[in-house]
């Protein structure tokens, strides 16, 4: 009886032994771990990092009628342009793949409110960095500097800003800083605005308007879909587009300030940068990845 009993012992020992090491191999292969080396059932001290872990992918509230940096092509469906793959790096960083994002489509009168109700987990948007703007939401460095100018049709006898006087209608968009800078630069000018870039725009091509003012790349994208329309005036405002990111999560607005300046080092900021606007990225960029760049007050 001892001998038996003992056997038996013996093989429910080794048995038990074989189902831990099951386990164990099982949860080593299960969820991957994020490119940043933290499990998504690790706290990182921001509540957007943790969410954005837990739920497997990243929300980026993006502009859908902007040429060069948030576009959806209505031929292909596809949303592309600078902020994009911006969203998309960033979604690389977190969870270790570029396409573990959800872009949602934001304008510049929505993008605020869909942010702090937490329908997004970021802004990237062509969003100018304000101290106004502060008082609500919270910024990453600038990782673009643009600055306002006028887009008018060929011929036109608007030149710059100053030629905007009580004769001329300037077409803006809801929500934008440039509707507030037009006022202030050009009083005498009649405003117009719209919701969005597209309707802006189809309602210059529609005679509604002389100008339509915004940020010069965003004009210049306006300007490849119609060469008939030019910017003119040059740059009158500078205008430093950060990534928005919900008030106090001081932890995740350093962690994508470490991502700009990571994306910076290893070249796929250049690698975008050239992809979308053309050019070699400009000194005034790389410095305001690093936090030297101007706040303007804004709206």
């Amino acid at each position: 009886m001892l001998e038996k009993f003992s056997w038996r012992k013996l093989g429910a020992l080794f048995l038990a032994l074989f189902l831990i090491a099951g386990l164990a191999a099982c949860g080593q292969g299960g969820a991957s771990t994020p490119a940043d080396g933290k499990s998504a059932g690790t706290s990182t001290g921001s509540p957007t990092l943790d969410a954005i872990k837990q739920r497997g992918k990243l929300v980026a509230g993006v502009k859908y009628d902007t040429k060069l940096f948030g576009y959806k092509d209505p031929a292909t469906g596809k949303v592309e342009g600078f902020d994009v793959d911006l969203a998309r790096l960033l979604a690389e960083k977190i969870l270790g793949d570029p396409n573990k994002v959800e872009l949602v489509e934001v304008t510049s009168k929505t993008r605020i409110p869909m942010l702090k109700n937490g329908d997004i987990d970021v802004i990237i948007a062509t969003m100018t960095i304000t101290k106004k703007r502060m008082e609500e939401i919270d910024f990453s460095n600038a990782y673009y500097v643009a600055g306002q100018s006028l887009l008018v049709p060929k011929g036109s006898r608007i030149r710059g800003i100053q030629d905007l006087d009580e004769n001329t209608t300037v077409i803006g968009v809801k929500g934008s800083t440039s509707v507030q800078n037009i006022r202030e630069k050009a009083p005498k000018a009649k405003v117009a605005e719209y919701d969005n870039y597209a309707e802006a725009f189809n309602a210059l091509r529609s005679g509604k308007g002389d100008a339509l003012t915004t940020d010069n790349v965003i004009l210049l994208g306006m300007h490849q879909q119609d060469p008939n329309y030019v910017l003119v005036g040059g740059l009158f405002t500078t205008e430093p587009y950060g990534i928005g990111i919900r008030k106090g999560d001081r932890v995740f607005v350093e962690y994508v300030n470490e991502f700009l300046k990571e994306i910076k080092a290893n070249g796929k900021y250049a690698e975008i940068y050239k992809k979308w606007l053309q050019e070699e990225p400009q000194e005034k960029d790389l410095k305001a990845i690093d936090g030297e760049f101007t706040i303007p007050e804004g709206s």
